[in-house]
């Protein structure tokens, strides 16, 4: 007998053997929290769910049909104890979990920045914030240390007990950022930028992957990220400094194109202007940015002379870089280089600097990027400056 009772666990053992117990034991502070606020919240249910179910059983029973002992009361219709007691109970519980709900979701805002470590442990001013941009890719991941000027695809490394300020973008479609075992799910979105704060706070190596379906090789989308040591992490941004690679505008747009099982691979140094790029669509030279575009249409526009520029904006990439079956490619075309902004930005600068008059650029205000600066007169001089831009309707 006892035989075939352990060989009837024995599927269900195979069965739980696959199972992946990371949420309800995290390695993040965040996710420990959000564990907590699931467990007590089961539990609060439970109280109502529990008692529930047996009563059900208890009630079936004692008034079955056969039996004698219960009594026969078919006018009876009402109680008021009995009926503070089913409205009480489950009342209590919707304002408890409605109050716990309501603070973990305050404490637990993916764009708050963390204020412990860890339970017991505050952060300090000691705790210097690990900056990462990612970027998701069809279909990849791409982490941009801006601190150190590395980036690397489908590998992400922190310290252990370092906060950690994601900033999370994407080139084509939604996808979601999770690390089961970090934090929450957060989306990324193309021409948006999202926020996750978290710790990571015992070493090992972790899954990360898009929880969001995005197409074909949505299968292979994940990641390792490794919470390491401050010597072990120092040692990774050496390796990755060691790399040949440089992960240029040409460089990513080439990363950018859909494939599927990348390996891992790092870059050495990074265009610093690279993720302002990609958050406004706008890494193809010549292309105007989505936050240009933004700040001409608050100024409002430029008229009527902009419309044919501006007509052949596609939001589809495939279809605005050229496609077997789809549309030629077109997109709108930047009123001035990025080049040209800085340098003129540069001459306005040297300007202030040697004591010469500003330039008159008064009649191109209407027309610029940016307002007229409030303050010094070098943050004037600065804005200004942007009004030295070169009109190609």
């Amino acid at each position: 007998m006892k035989r075939s009772g352990v060989l009837l666990l024995l599927p269900l053992a195979v069965l739980l053997s696959g199972c992946d117990f990371v949420v309800l034991a995290p390695a993040g502070d965040v996710a420990a929290q959000q564990r907590d606020l699931l467990v007590v919240s089961t539990l609060l249910m439970l109280l109502i769910i529990v008692p529930v179910m047996a009563l059900t059983v208890l009630f079936a029973w004692r008034y079955r049909q056969s039996s004698t002992t219960a009594t026969y009361t078919p006018d009876w219709d009402h109680s008021t104890k009995l009926e503070l007691v089913i409205w009480a109970a489950p009342l209590l519980i919707i304002i408890c979990l409605g109050a716990l709900t309501w603070l973990g979701t305050h404490l637990l805002d993916p764009y708050r920045r963390i204020d412990r470590i860890e339970a017991g442990q505050p952060v300090t001013q000691d705790h210097k914030p690990l900056r990462v941009d990612v970027v998701a890719l069809d279909w990849k991941w791409l982490f941009i240390y801006p601190d150190y000027g590395i980036a690397s695809v489908n590998e992400l490394a922190a310290p252990v007990n370092q906060p950690i300020d994601f900033r999370i973008t994407s080139s084509t479609v939604m996808n979601s950022f999770y690390i089961p075992a970090l934090a929450g799910q957060i989306y990324a979105m193309p021409g948006m930028q999202t926020k996750l704060h978290a710790v990571i706070n015992r070493p090992g190596t972790y899954t990360g992957f898009s929880a969001n379906y995005s197409g074909a090789g949505f299968s292979g989308m994940h990641f390792a990220f490794h919470g390491l040591s401050d010597q072990a992490f120092g040692e990774w941004v050496a390796q990755a400094k060691r790399a040949q690679a440089t992960l240029s505008r040409e460089a990513y747009l080439e990363l950018e194109r859909p494939s599927e099982n990348e390996p891992v691979r790092h870059y050495a140094s990074v265009d610093p202007d690279l993720w302002g790029a990609i958050l406004n669509l706008c890494v193809e030279p010549g292309k105007m940015c989505m936050n240009e575009m933004m700040s001409i249409d608050a100024k409002g526009g430029l008229g009527l002379a902009g419309v044919r520029n501006t007509l052949p904006l596609q939001y589809d990439k495939l279809a605005r870089r050229g496609a077997v079956f789809g549309n030629d490619p077109s997109y709108v075309a930047s009123i001035c280089t990025a080049e040209e902004a800085a340098a003129a930005s540069r001459a306005a600068r040297d300007d202030d600097d040697r004591g010469w008059p500003l330039r008159d650029l008064s009649p191109l205000r209407g027309v610029g990027l940016l307002a007229p600066g409030a303050g010094s007169r070098r943050a004037d001089a600065e804005t200004r400056s942007l009004g030295l831009l070169r009109f190609e309707l």
